[in-house]
C-alpha cells in the first residue's frame, strides 16, 4: 500500500490483480446489473489510487479498507442510477458476504445448499427481510413499511437474522 501510495504504478497494477475479483464480488452484490458494478469498480479503483496514502494499517488491513471503498463505490453509484437502493441501505456483513458467491458465479458444492438450508431455517418474515435487504436492495424504511414493523425492529431482526445465518453457516 506504501508503494501505491507513492504512485507506483507496477503496485497498483499488482494489487489490482490480486484483489480485483474479490472487490468485484462486493460491489456486484450490491449493483443490481453488471454495467453498474463494473463502473463501481472503476470508481473504486479510482479511489484507491488517489487515496492510498490515508490508508492506515494500525486500523485495518488493506482488503478491509479496499473493501470499504468498493461498497461505498457501490452504493453511491446505485444512488445515482435508476437502481432502487435508499440512503440508508443496510451493508451487507463483510464475513457473511465473504462467504456468499457473487450473483451468477457457480457456487461450491458445499455453500449454496448449505446457505438455502440456513436460509429455510429462518422465519418466513425473517428470511424474507434478509432477501429483500442483501438480493434486493431493500432498505430499512421500506422493509419497515412492507413488513409493517418500526425500523429498529426491522435493524433488529436484520441484525439477528445475520448472526444466525453466520452461526448456522458454522463459521465457514
Amino acid at each position: 500500500m506504501r508503494a501505491v501510495a507513492a504512485r507506483d504504478e507496477t503496485a497498483f497494477r499488482t494489487l489490482y490483480e490480486r484483489s480485483s475479483a474479490k472487490l468485484f464480488a462486493i460491489v456486484r452484490r450490491i449493483a443490481i446489473s453488471e454495467a453498474a458494478a463494473e463502473e463501481a469498480l472503476q470508481e473504486a479503483w479510482v479511489r484507491i489510487w488517489n487515496h492510498a496514502d490515508r490508508f492506515d494499517p494500525a486500523l485495518a488491513s488493506p482488503i478491509t479498507w479496499m473493501t470499504t471503498i468498493a461498497r461505498h463505490a457501490a452504493i453511491d453509484a446505485v444512488r445515482k442510477g435508476a437502481e432502487r437502493v435508499s440512503a440508508t441501505a443496510v451493508v451487507i456483513d463483510e464475513e457473511l458476504a465473504d462467504k456468499l458467491p457473487a450473483p451468477g458465479a457457480v457456487a461450491d458444492g458445499l455453500t449454496a445448499p448449505h446457505l438455502r438450508r440456513c436460509l429455510e431455517g429462518l422465519d418466513a418474515d425473517r428470511r424474507g427481510m434478509v432477501l429483500l435487504a442483501y438480493s434486493y436492495g431493500y432498505s430499512r424504511e421500506e422493509l419497515s413499511r412492507r413488513f409493517d414493523k418500526p425500523v429498529a425492529t426491522v435493524k433488529t431482526i436484520l441484525r439477528r437474522s445475520l448472526i444466525a445465518l453466520k452461526e448456522c453457516l458454522g463459521g465457514r
